[in-house]
This record gives structure tokens, sequence and C-alpha cells, in this order.
């Protein structure tokens, strides 16, 4: 991916600043920076063990504030630089949010290496349900799908 005239490149060294504070300050190694049309809407750093919460991962922090901040949950026009290239999950949350583009430095290899697992999320959720480590059932009951129609139905929805 080329840069953008040198910006993804102050973006990008600024998440990784962030990632190297966070871990001296005895968090984990990831920051991410959400951009749009050129100004900082959002940082975020890894907040995992210090807020005992496995999903206060440095992408979903900065996703949170950037939409608190516009009042929207659609950051359509945005870029997230991330230190790291994102886990599934915050990959999910980048996608949920419409955010246009993705820059980050270290690639998901690297994280396996420092002790992340996210190499084998990834490879977890490319099995068929029934191969994953997670043991997983589906009930079947004739309730399901009840919600999704009253989703369908109701009028006054705001789609996501």
């Amino acid at each position: 991916m080329k840069n953008d005239s040198g910006k993804d490149l102050k973006y990008i060294e600024m998440a990784i600043s962030l990632a190297i504070d966070n871990v001296e300050s005895g968090g984990g190694p990831f920051g991410a920076v959400v951009v749009r049309n050129g100004k900082i809407l959002s940082t975020g750093v890894n907040q995992v063990i210090r807020n005992a919460d496995p999903t206060a991962h440095a992408e979903i922090i900065a996703i949170r504030s950037a939409a608190k901040k516009t009042g929207t949950h659609v950051l359509e026009g945005c870029t997230i630089y991330s230190s790291s290239e994102p886990c599934p999950m915050c990959l999910g949350a980048i996608y949920w949010a419409n955010i246009e583009r993705l820059v980050f430095a270290s690639g998901k290899a690297e994280a396996e290496k420092a002790g992340f697992i996210d190499a084998h999320i990834y490879r977890e959720i490319d099995q068929e349900v029934h191969k994953r480590k997670l043991l997983t059932q589906k009930i079947d009951t004739p309730e399901a799908g009840k919600e999704f129609k009253a989703w369908k139905d109701r009028e006054d929805k705001n789609p996501y």
C-alpha cells in the first residue's frame, strides 16, 4: 500500500509510539489511531490487563472513542492505523464501523512470535464449526429466527 504523502508514516509511527509507551506503563504492545480528513479523531492503547477486559484492544478503544466523538457508529472516510495487524475481533469491528482504510506495521506472525494468539484465532475461524477447539453447539428451536423477523418488520430501525 502506498504511503499517503508521508501522512501514513506519521500516523503509523504514532500508533507504534503509543504501543511502546503502553508497554512501559505495564500494558500490552498495541496502539491505534483513527484519522479522518487529516485530523486525529481518537487514539487507543491495549487496556486488557488494566481493565480486566478481554475486548479492550487498542483498535476497539480507538473505534469506541471515535464513534462517541462523532456521535455515530459509522466511521466512513476514516483510516485506522494500528501498530500491529488487527486480531479477528478488531478486524471485525473495523468492518462494522465502516472504516475505509486500515494501515498496520507488524504482522500477525510477529505478534504470534511475541506470544499473542491472533494467528491461532484466524486459523480457528477458518475451521468448520464442528472442528474448532471451542465447543460449539447450534440448538434448533421454533423460536430461532423470530428476532430477525422482528428486526425486518420494524419500520423505524436504524440499519448498521
